[in-house]
């Protein structure tokens, strides 16, 4: 097996170099997905919240990680459809099937989230 010419970098610099691919990552998701940008819209308003209520330790951990998980899975999301894109925009099977899944993982991180944050608040 060949290992991928742009894994040559090690210790410090690789560290730096993976911190700055994932900043460069959120910039481009924010910038070019609506998406996403809407749920970091519903995170600016969900994350302080969670500091507001009256909750414990475990509860504020549980809704606050409910909203990064809506986010992560956006990203991963985003990253399945444009590597789909990147092969071809020709309709085919295949690509839609990878699309829509992707969706219903955003639209299960969502529910999960709204689940979370109903179960801990309504108690």
């Amino acid at each position: 097996m060949t290992s991928s010419p742009h894994k040559g970098k090690t210790g410090l610099r690789r560290l730096i170099n993976a911190v700055g691919y994932s900043l460069n990552g959120l910039r481009c998701a924010f910038r070019y997905e609506d998406a996403f940008r809407q749920e970091v819209a519903l995170a600016f308003v969900l994350v302080p919240a969670a500091f507001v209520v009256h909750v414990n330790a475990v509860e504020r951990a549980l809704l606050l990680a409910s909203v990064f998980l809506v986010l992560i899975v956006e990203l991963l999301n985003t990253a399945v459809e444009a590597a789909v894109d990147r092969i071809s925009f020709e309709d085919h099977e295949l690509a839609k099937r990878a699309k829509d899944i992707g969706s219903a993982a955003v639209m299960l991180s969502l529910l999960c989230t709204a689940v979370v944050w109903a179960i801990v608040l309504g108690n």
